[in-house]
């Protein structure tokens, strides 16, 4: 299924900048193909794209340990290499640059769903356990291992979360208009039905997602999936297919009313991230499911009394990337250094400040761990000349995002993952592809889509 591609609103030009960077993109990255040998210093920093911009915080914590490097006159400096495209594309972009060796990566930025396959692979190295401490937060710590080792450390987290147009539901006559941990699903499709009695201006459906043949179609579906049975698993800890026919049955059920087109936005079938972001900012839905970065990009327009964010309702996706050494750096001894420095306490909390969700503790409840990055830079708040703050987000009396000690922490502790399995690209594609029947015209029932799931994972995920 193709991904909706539709002008965005004239009226939100503050969300271009993040729309633009979250797109798919053309055109390959420019890598060195200089031989190591030839390029002494030099850490290759291989990522996707980052979505908080061009010279983004990731560019500015390179340049940042550039500097230092500089004034310990080591010899070393650091170069990111953005991949363009897709998650999808990007992977096998990294994948097909590794086990050629046509590129010379030194540190590698994998969703967290990818480190087993490279792993698996002997793509990227191990590391000592010492490397993800205590601090970082568990369910986010167990995304850098495979089979009891550590291939990598987290970098950036990520997580489904609610966002909720308070002022819609003022102008609809709801009288508490802060949902919380507690809201269910059919809570949200009780105050559907009083917005559709009460409709404001431009409003459509109740809410929107991502459904569209990519990996948010994943993401959404898991959710559901997970927020049917406490101990629900697609695999076991060796990644080999674990479900049965009765669980994916259950969870298919749970999607199918997750989406039901009284509710549900009819766009959303073909909507990725950019697409269901812009079309909840555009009003003509009143809840969006979506990941923590959207909270900056939405302030920038709107305020406390328009909109709100809570816990995503049921269970939550686990995101983000992971950094890892490759297997064919020459330099792993200082490439583990700079992931050190990236991933410290005090580089995390530039990323919480710039819009990503932080992995460590710390960050959330510790005043004292500050952002090394000048605030000139853009990472942390700025100022007009006039003395007037040019970054709207929300902040706590610390400067953090006013949603993430007490919402973006419990969310990313209570989060599930994906399907951990060196085949994950073989599954998501098997997964995504299925579950497309259920937003066709004439869908299936629950259990004979079931039984087509079921056997087609067994395909994809052999023992």
């Amino acid at each position: 299924m193709a991904r909706r591609v539709r002008p965005l609103s004239v009226g939100l030009p503050l969300l271009l900048p993040l729309l633009a960077v979250a797109a798919c993109t053309g055109g390959a990255p420019q890598v060195s193909q200089t031989p190591a040998a030839d390029r002494p210093g030099e850490i290759v920093v291989a990522s996707g794209r980052d979505v908080t911009g061009k010279n983004g915080i990731r560019q500015q914590l390179i340049d940042a340990w550039n500097r230092q490097q500089e004034k310990e006159n080591s010899g070393y400096y650091a170069r990111l290499v953005e991949l363009p495209g897709s998650a999808d594309e990007q992977r096998s972009q990294l994948l097909g640059a590794l086990q050629s060796g046509s590129a010379d990566y030194d540190v590698v930025n994998l969703d967290v769903t990818w480190v087993p396959e490279f792993a698996e692979a002997g793509l990227i190295r191990p590391l000592p356990g010492w490397e993800v401490d205590g601090d970082v937060i568990p369910s986010v710590a167990s995304t850098a291992r495979w089979k009891d080792r550590v291939y990598a450390v987290p970098f950036n987290s990520d997580v489904g979360l609610l966002y909720y147009r308070r002022d819609y539901l003022r102008a609809a006559g709801v009288q508490h208009t802060a949902l919380g941990g507690d809201t269910t699903w059919q809570y949200l499709r009780s105050l559907g039905d009083t917005l559709n009695a009460h409709r404001p201006k431009g409003f459509e459906k109740a809410w929107t997602t991502q459904l569209a043949g990519y990996e948010g179609r994943t993401v959404n579906a898991i959710e559901a999936f997970a927020s049917t049975r406490k101990d629900f698993a697609l695999t076991d800890s060796a990644g080999h297919y674990r479900a049965d026919v009765q669980e994916l049955t259950e969870g298919i059920a749970e999607l199918r009313s997750r989406t039901e087109k009284p509710y549900t936005l009819d766009d959303a079938v073909d909507s990725d991230e950019a697409a269901s972001l812009s079309d909840f900012a555009d009003g003509r839905t009143a809840f969006l499911r979506h990941w923590p970065y959207a909270y900056r990009t939405l302030y920038q327009t709107f305020t406390e009394q328009q909109i709100g964010v809570a816990p995503l309702p049921g269970r939550a996706v686990l995101g983000g990337q992971n950094l890892a050494v490759t297997r064919g750096s020459p330099q792993a001894g200082k490439a583990a250094q700079l992931i050190a420095y990236l991933t410290s306490a005090e580089s995390e909390r530039c990323l919480l400040d710039a819009g990503f969700a932080a992995t460590r503790t710390s960050v959330y409840v510790k005043d004292d761990v500050k952002c090394p990055v000048p605030a000139s830079s853009g990472a942390v708040p700025s100022a007009s000349p006039t003395g007037e703050r040019t970054d709207h987000m929300p902040r706590d009396p610390a400067g953090r995002p006013g949603y993430a000690r007490g919402i973006l922490l419990p969310a990313l502790q209570r989060a599930v993952q994906r399907p951990r399995t060196p085949l994950y690209g073989a599954f998501t594609q098997t997964f995504t592809a299925e579950l497309g029947a259920l937003f066709a015209d004439d869908p299936p029932s629950d259990a004979a889509l079931a039984e087509r799931l079921d056997k087609a994972l067994r395909r994809a995920l052999p023992d």
